[in-house]
């Protein structure tokens, strides 16, 4: 089994705490499987099992519980015969009508420990903690790190999808998540991992956004959707995607805003904020947007729109993410710093890059680095073997920093 280590570091801080856990993220990116370790971490730390009640709402015999009334008739029979402390999973709460009631009655009991997730167009992962009134912590899960996506490729014995002798095995199975992604449902699917991320991508696009939300040009969305996936990691505003497409379709900035909007809630998209590192503020004009998968990216877009720069800053800002950076975009004059990143009081700063394959490509990446004069660390990341630090900047190739930098 994939350990997940990240995440069950996160939960077992919260396991007995007076709070409603929530796991959010994604579709399909393991919230499920996550119940099932978070159970055997409580199996393995003397909790007995019949203290455990896990409900799957898609699961043939629960999913006839449609009301709040059938769950608590399950449940309160269930606390009923139980002494000792009672730990609750409920797997796509969103399939029960009124769930908040029963979900923050439970909490009021006392010796119980509830963990819930929920995640389609009824009720998006991200709108959980709304309903709530008890108290709550909202873990957010990603896909894979590439070190979970190694870790779940050997558990399944699978090689990597290409076998370039010129790589390492571990260079090898990069190239496959750096095209394919971390969502297990993609690696999982041994010849047809585009049609995999296509039907997730699709279903997420249609019922999550386009039915929930009832929107009428279909088209227009689609195209602003493509826009921010050819845009990744580039500034975007309603006014520019508004620039693109006046001349083609009407369309109001405030419909703008709202397709942003959704598409972030959906978890299709993670946008992140601009800072004045010498004003020390944030700018709110633009923002730049990355796929919450970079799998998508080559699902969306054909081959020669591909700019593998901008899925390497992709991986790499998903990776802060799951490492709990809070993380902006730098702005110091007329540069830029790819990741400003701020995690436990400490900062530290990160520029990506595909090669620094010469002096131009250099001067680039390392100079607005260098123009920062505070003394937190500086990173440049590339795909280059060849150690290119200076001037107190560290220069990490990129596999070895997913593969090491936070573990």
């Amino acid at each position: 089994m994939v350990e997940r280590k990240l995440y069950m570091n996160k939960i077992s801080t919260f396991i007995d705490v007076d709070l409603i856990k929530i796991i959010t993220g994604i579709r399909r990116c393991g919230k499920s499987y996550f119940f099932s370790l978070i159970i055997d971490y409580l199996i393995n730390n003397g909790v007995n099992e019949e203290d455990i009640l896990l409900i799957d709402f898609e699961l043939p015999q629960y999913n006839n519980i449609k009301t709040r009334e059938q769950l608590d008739d399950i449940v309160l029979d269930f606390l009923e015969n139980h002494e000792n402390k009672t730990y609750l999973f409920f797997d796509e709460i969103q399939n029960v009508s009124e769930w908040e009631i029963s979900i923050n009655g439970y909490f009021k009991l006392s010796n119980v420990s509830i963990f819930i997730t929920g995640s389609n167009s009824k009720l998006l992962s991200k709108e959980l903690a709304t309903f709530l009134t008890g108290r709550y912590i909202s873990i957010e899960m990603y896909p894979f790190s590439f070190n979970e996506f190694i870790d779940y490729k050997k558990e399944l014995g699978s090689e990597p999808l290409s076998n370039n002798e010129l790589n390492t095995e571990i260079e090898n199975y990069f190239n496959e998540y750096l095209n394919y992604g971390g969502l297990p449902v993609t690696i999982d699917s041994k010849n047809h991992k585009e049609v995999s991320l296509n039907d997730l991508y699709s279903s997420i696009i249609l019922h999550d956004i386009v039915e929930r939300f009832e929107i009428r040009n279909i088209g227009l969305f689609n195209r602003i959707t493509k826009f921010l996936v050819e845009n990744i990691g580039n500034l975007v505003s309603a006014h520019s995607v508004y620039t693109y497409l006046k001349h083609d379709l009407k369309i109001t900035k405030s419909t703008i805003y709202n397709y942003l909007d959704y598409l972030e809630n959906a978890y299709i998209f993670s946008k992140i904020t601009r800072e004045d590192l010498l004003g020390k503020k944030e700018i709110v004009a633009s923002k730049k947007y990355y796929l919450m998968d970079q799998g998508f990216y080559k699902s969306q877009l054909e081959e020669k729109q591909r700019n593998v720069g901008k899925i390497l800053e992709n991986i790499i800002y998903l990776e802060l993410l799951r490492n709990d950076c809070k993380v902006t975009v730098g702005c110091f004059n007329d540069y830029e710093i790819d990741f400003v990143c701020r995690k436990n009081n400490k900062k530290f700063y990160v520029q990506v890059a595909y090669h620094l394959e010469d002096d131009d490509v250099k001067e680039r990446e390392f100079r607005p680095l260098m123009l920062i004069k505070d003394n937190y660390p500086k990173y440049v990341l590339s795909m280059d073997k060849e150690d290119y630090s200076m001037e107190g900047i560290e220069h990490i190739n990129i596999i070895k920093f997913l593969r090491e930098f936070f573990y």
